[in-house]
């Protein structure tokens, strides 16, 4: 009887010292991997300041013109590029009002012009029409172009993307506005 006692206080001392030993490796390894929290949570976004400190300090590259950049264009680079887009916007034909304005033949389109949609007062008192000049201002940063505008998309820097953007607007119309030459 005490042989069969022996072994069951083995087996019991082994499965215990298995589950102290699972429980002190968690606790060690949660001490050397843990994630560094930071104390508030999110991310910075960088401010206006901290943008233009950079541009300041190295001379810009002289801007290619728009449209020779509209002539090298990709509208399939574009359309991707465009994605993102679509969380505030629809391109298709007929398309609704999201956040924003539908994009369906929005190159010759007076600015501020689909009925029912509530344009920011910004954009209401612009007046004209969508040329890919005034396009590629808007889409390079939206709040220069009209201080107090609703859209909260800061804006694309690379003139090559936005160039393939408005290669990509183009398509999205029943009858297409030439680039400008």
């Amino acid at each position: 009887m005490q042989l069969e006692t022996t072994n069951t206080n083995k087996i019991a001392l082994a499965v215990l010292g298995t589950l102290l030993g699972t429980m002190v490796l968690g606790v060690a390894s949660n001490a050397i991997f843990a994630p560094m929290k930071p104390a508030k949570p999110g991310f910075a976004l960088p401010s206006a300041e901290a943008a233009a400190t950079p541009a300041a300090a190295t001379p810009a590259a002289p801007a290619t013109p728009l449209p020779e950049l509209l002539a090298k264009a990709d509208a399939s680079k574009g359309e991707t590029y465009a994605k993102a887009c679509q969380a505030c916007h629809s391109f298709e034909k007929g398309g609704t009002a999201k956040v924003g304005p539908p994009l369906w033949g929005v190159v010759g389109r007076p600015i501020a012009s689909i009925a029912g949609f509530s344009y920011s007062d910004a954009l209401k008192t612009m007046g004209g029409d969508w040329t890919y000049e005034k396009l590629n201002d808007w889409i390079t940063k939206p709040s220069a172009m009209a201080s107090g505008t609703k859209m909260a998309f800061p804006g694309e820097s690379d003139a090559n993307r936005r160039a393939d953007i408005l290669a990509f607007l183009q398509k999205q119309s029943d009858s297409p506005v030439p680039f400008p030459k």
